[in-house]
């Protein structure tokens, strides 16, 4: 259960007392006050704003300029009329599920939430598909906090240095990635290297895990753990819904900002995910970021999204996935939507190192991948296959479904401090697909 509390005009209360007082007037500004109802964690938290101090959102916007928040939640807003109860003033009821500071309140949870989506129809022109992120996001929340990530990923002096090259470079990125590109950064006020750089910084520190599995059924379910040493993404993530002649061409769980994809499903087609393979630094991003556009390889989120635009079922995702020159090792996990059907792909810049595929007849029922090659032991610091190696044999076959699969995702080690959402999907079952974001990732005490 989340402790919290509230600070009203210098005085802190309960979240029961808070309520007791605002409802039934006790407290000093309440004939001059609007009540606000903040669903957070699910828990509900009723605060106020007097005529002085105003720390209410109005359409999605801080009326109190000085406040400055994380709102990428603007579509879960919404207005209803308060009762009025004990001659109490009757104003907006503002819900907003999202993890803020407003009006002084201390929170701290660890309830899972589901990110925004956004639809991207991708019969739109490229500069202009991403628009609809402008209805989920402050611009300049997202500006700070795409400084962040940028500035935690490669130092500040070769982001100043690189700007100059990443420009020239521009001409180089095949669209519709420079289309895209283009257009955030005309929707954000920003500059074109800046989303370049963003999205290459997103290439890196992909800690993950992935696993794939298959039930005695034949039916095969696929989750993962995403990873990243940027607490910030948390308020960054989306699910996307990428439309065609407005039908559902394929979805996926992505930071705003960034257009390709690390996570996705093509509905009874195939899902993948991508992890980082090994420990990778900024001077090898560098390169990375280099040899894309020079030696026109695919950065590896890219390719994911490629392929699940393209490839026609699991075989052409595999062999998609598998031949592609792209620009750094990966490992690509793929599951398809019969028995049998799910691999991991270990990838060098030039093609495949192995395919790892589902073996269930000789009790290969399950695949597990980190961050490091299969067939080696992991650093002895890194528990995350053991943990969930023992997890799903304690699961059994019989018993492995989406909801077994998210438990066994939730476990400590193989979700963690850095944990930034855990996806179940099932190509299957396209319907089924769920991202939650894991708001302060997992403890050993979770």
């Amino acid at each position: 259960m989340a402790s919290m509390v509230i600070v009203v005009e210098n005085s802190v209360f309960t979240v029961n007392e808070a309520v007791r007082r605002i409802v039934m007037g006790q407290d000093n500004a309440s004939k001059h006050s609007a009540a606000t109802t903040v669903c957070l964690c699910n828990l509900t938290v009723v605060c106020y704003h007097t005529e002085q101090s105003k720390f209410l959102y109005h359409s999605g916007k801080a009326v109190n300029q000085s406040l400055s928040l994380p709102l990428y939640h603007r579509q879960s807003v919404r207005e209803a009329p308060l009762s009025p109860v004990s001659g109490t003033w009757s104003g907006p009821v503002m819900m907003l599920r999202a993890a803020v500071l407003l009006l002084g309140l201390v929170v701290s949870c660890s309830t899972d939430f589901a990110p925004p989506t956004v639809n991207i129809s991708l019969d739109e022109h490229p500069e202009v598909r991403w628009m609809p992120l402008l209805k989920v996001f402050d611009i300049d929340y997202l500006k700070k906090a795409a400084a962040e990530v940028i500035d935690t990923t490669v130092p500040k002096w070769v982001h100043h240095a690189a700007a100059p090259i990443v420009m020239a470079l521009e001409k180089y990125i095949p669209q519709p990635y420079a289309g895209e590109i283009r257009g955030m950064a005309s929707h954000f006020n920003g500059s074109v290297s800046d989303v370049i750089l963003l999205n290459f910084a997103y290439e890196i520190s992909a800690f993950c895990t992935s696993i794939v599995a298959q039930d005695k059924n034949g039916h095969v379910y696929h989750g993962r753990n995403l990873d990243y040493p940027h607490p910030v993404l948390r308020n960054l993530t989306i699910n996307v819904i990428f439309l065609k002649n407005g039908e559902v061409a394929y979805r996926g769980t992505s930071f705003a900002g960034y257009v390709g994809l690390w996570t996705g499903q093509s509905p009874n087609k195939f899902t993948v995910s991508g992890d980082q393979r090994g420990s990778e630094h900024w001077w090898n991003w560098w390169k990375n970021l280099v040899s894309a556009f020079l030696f026109q390889r695919s950065p590896v989120s890219w390719l994911v999204r490629e392929t699940l635009e393209e490839a026609e079922d699991f075989q052409d995702a595999v062999i998609r996935l598998s031949k592609i020159p792209i620009i750094t090792g990966v490992y690509y996990i793929v599951a398809g939507v019969r028995a049998r059907e799910g691999a991991v792909i270990t990838r060098d810049r030039a093609g495949p190192a192995d395919i790892w595929p589902l073996d269930p007849v000789n009790g290969g029922w399950y695949r597990v991948e980190t961050n490091f090659d299969h067939w080696l032991p992991p650093p002895a610091r890194d528990h995350r296959r053991e943990a969930a190696n023992k997890a799903l044999n304690a699961t059994g076959q019989d018993h492995i479904n989406m909801d077994t699969l998210y438990q066994i995702l939730s476990l400590y080690p193989v979700c963690n401090g850095i944990t930034v959402y855990t996806t179940t999907m099932s190509a299957a079952a396209p319907e089924k697909y769920n991202t939650l974001v894991r708001p302060q990732g997992c403890t050993v005490t979770d």
